[in-house]
């Protein structure tokens, strides 16, 4: 339990609660959940620039990463082409990959496919069915992909004023602007309470907002003195209570709880507002291909990682069609923004290609 890890270790409530939120980050979880302790080692354990468990803002946005990968891509040979669907994954009669087949009806071959996309996505849609294992297709259909994430997007016409720790008179930013600012955190029972009421198909009534104001360290991504502001808040049910429908009453509702949260610790935050963009787990479903909004492509959970990711005897990247390889966060070893299952399965990859 990650309660026990941090009670070990902090004695300070507030502090072990802040922690605990890298325990329970994009999972239906609680710090009180067993297993959850692993989804804090997996925020921590990588490094950044020399610096062990440090994270960091990509200068430009997130995009600019998928950016940069593009362009060592394409300096190298590679051709990308962007907002073009792939219909299927095209099989030889021996049933090997051979290629993709994009919706216009265009069709690409290659001796290896590679899929960024999650296991239920590239299992289950762009695969004949009969071409699997029963008990893979299964596993695939079974595996937890439950989210609590709504992720807002906020534009402000100034930086927020924490009654915590005040602006200063010129407006200048503070480091705590260019750090995660961690709301409802006071205690670890404030989140298990979060969670408890989102298993019950409610919003959480005091959400857990991991609040970043990247414009603060960017500032080229808002206008002089407008800043962006990312909320990445816990917990939404997967199904609301009584069969409620998701519209658009119900998510600015919750929306509306969240600000609410954000104007107790900076009042005049509500009013600062210009326009915000709410992504519930469905939205991040439709927009991004997540599995139920999942930003890891399934559950972090102890049955779902290591040599079960995404499936039993197939946690090496390979999969049941040979040439087919998955290579995204459903792969071993997970979620996250650090690339270890892409390169894993570029090295197996490369190393059937030369046999080839």
């Amino acid at each position: 339990l990650p309660s026990q890890i941090l009670d070990q270790w902090f004695e300070s409530e507030p502090l072990k609660a802040t922690l605990a939120t890298d325990a329970v980050i994009g999972a239906m979880a609680s710090p009180y959940t067993p297993g959850s302790g692993y989804v804090l080692l997996h925020h921590v354990m990588g490094e950044l620039q020399g610096q062990r468990g440090a994270w960091g803002y990509v200068a430009g946005g997130m995009g600019a990463l998928s950016q940069a990968i593009a362009c060592a891509a394409t300096a190298l040979g590679a051709h990308i082409f962007a907002e073009k669907a792939v219909c299927h994954v095209l099989l030889g009669r021996d049933g090997q990959a051979q290629g993709i087949a994009l919706q216009d009806g265009t069709e690409v071959r290659s001796k290896l496919v590679l899929s960024n996309a999650s296991p239920q996505v590239t299992f289950l849609e762009l695969i004949p069915q009969e071409q699997l294992p029963k008990d893979f297709v299964q596993r695939i259909r079974q595996a937890d992909t439950c989210s609590p994430v709504t992720k807002i997007n906020v534009a402000v016409d100034r930086l927020p004023n924490f009654l915590a720790a005040p602006n200063a008179r010129d407006g200048q930013p503070l480091p705590h602007h260019q750090c995660s600012i961690h709301l409802n955190c006071e205690g670890t029972h404030l989140l298990h309470q979060a969670f408890t009421e989102a298993t019950h198909g409610y919003p959480s009534s005091r959400p857990m907002i991991e609040l970043c104001i990247p414009s603060v360290l960017d500032p080229g991504l808002a206008p002089h003195g407008c800043h962006v502001v990312s909320l990445f808040t816990q917990y939404t049910p997967s199904v609301l209570a009584g069969g409620q429908p998701r519209d658009e009453e119900a998510r600015n509702a919750y929306a509306d709880t969240v600000f609410d949260c954000i104007e107790d610790y900076a009042p005049g935050f509500k009013a600062s507002v210009i326009g915000r963009d709410i992504l519930t787990p469905p939205d991040l479903e439709r927009i991004f291909g997540l599995p139920g909004g999942n930003i890891f492509h399934g559950a972090m959970s102890l049955d779902q990682l290591y040599f079960t990711r995404p499936a039993p005897s197939y946690s090496g990247y390979r999969s049941p069609i040979p040439g087919l390889y998955l290579c995204g966060s459903g792969a071993h070893p997970g979620g996250g923004v650090m690339g270890a299952a892409g390169r894993n399965a570029a090295q197996v990859a490369l190393e059937d290609f030369r046999r080839l």
